[in-house]
């Protein structure tokens, strides 16, 4: 009797653990929208930011990440952040938001993290810490969060790689469930996937159609903004298993993904958002709009790949 009675709160454990993976799995899947913040005479655009949340709320995304690098956190204070955040979230409905934070940011979204689906954390920048240091860094993290915990690994940004050993020594923690996979490491996203503990969101625009076919759940990517149904069809051809219409969809939007990172993200995307009226072409120093030359490109990439859209989506 007193082996069942103490088999009884393992077999529960054991089924809220897989409770849990599965709604991680729904949750932290599809195309998420790391949304740009738009500006105008130096302000945020509180106006015009809840009309782009409205609209992509309405175009099959799975999700918003607010105050990321394409959001231009680093040139927002504390105040515009949680401001920022309060507009998204009032105006999403039921779509998932996710914010991103570094440090004690954490501590600062208490009070709204109830509605938010997880927070996006990256290692800390400039210090480069070891790989014990980023262990200690993440726990500590997701100890204090009470959202689920997104890495985010991004060394061309912080100047340090998340080695897939940490990455999957950090798996362990029950609030650490998934990540956004900007790393640059075809065998490390692989281990990762393989492993099956965390949700791999694609994080780099072109690697969007490897991660989905190695088994990552989805992406958070810029791209997205322009076309976004075109996105959610490809994840969704991929996890279909109709592999030649996601490649001919992704064939399709690279054009466009490439000349968005032609120069630095979200300069060109804000001047194809301002083209079709979603905001003012307005970034915040040191980030300056894009050249005349990628804008002109980028317009007709985009008016190209618009032409298509009935045929692609068919």
């Amino acid at each position: 009797m007193q082996a069942v009675d103490q088999a009884q709160p393992l077999q529960a454990q054991q089924a809220q653990q897989a409770q849990q993976d599965s709604q991680s799995q729904h949750v932290f899947s599809g195309i998420w929208l790391p949304l740009v913040t738009p500006f105008a005479n130096g302000s945020v655009d509180f106006p015009e930011l809840a009309r782009l949340v409205v609209h992509y709320a309405g175009s099959g995304i799975a999700g918003i990440v607010v105050c990321g690098s394409t959001g231009e956190a680093a040139a927002l204070d504390e105040v515009e952040q949680l401001a920022v955040l309060d507009t998204v979230l009032a105006s999403a409905g039921s779509l998932p938001v996710m914010m991103g934070v570094a440090g004690s940011q954490v501590k600062q979204v208490q009070a709204r993290v109830r509605r938010l689906a997880g927070l996006l954390a990256p290692a800390p920048y400039y210090v480069r810490p070891s790989q014990a240091g980023l262990l200690d860094y993440f726990r500590m993290l997701a100890d204090s969060a009470p959202a689920p915990l997104v890495l985010y690994d991004i060394p061309y940004r912080t100047g340090v790689k998340l080695e897939t050993e940490t990455i999957l020594a950090l798996a362990a923690h029950p609030n650490i469930r998934a990540i956004k996979d900007c790393g640059g490491d075809y065998h490390g996203t692989q281990a990762v996937i393989a492993d099956g503990r965390l949700s791999v969101l694609a994080g780099e625009d072109h690697q969007l159609l490897g991660t989905l076919c190695l088994g990552g759940t989805g992406a958070i990517i810029a791209s997205a903004h322009l076309y976004p149904a075109l996105f959610v069809a490809l994840a969704r051809a991929v996890a279909g298993q109709r592999l030649e219409h996601a490649r001919r969809l992704f064939h399709a939007v690279m054009p466009m993904i490439k000349l968005l990172f032609a120069e630095p993200n979200p300069g060109p995307l804000k001047a194809m958002l301002a083209r079709e009226g979603w905001l003012r072409n307005e970034l915040r120093a040191p980030m300056t709009p894009a050249s005349a030359a990628v804008e002109v490109a980028l317009a007709r990439a985009c008016e190209e790949l618009g032409a298509a859209v009935p045929e692609l989506l068919d």
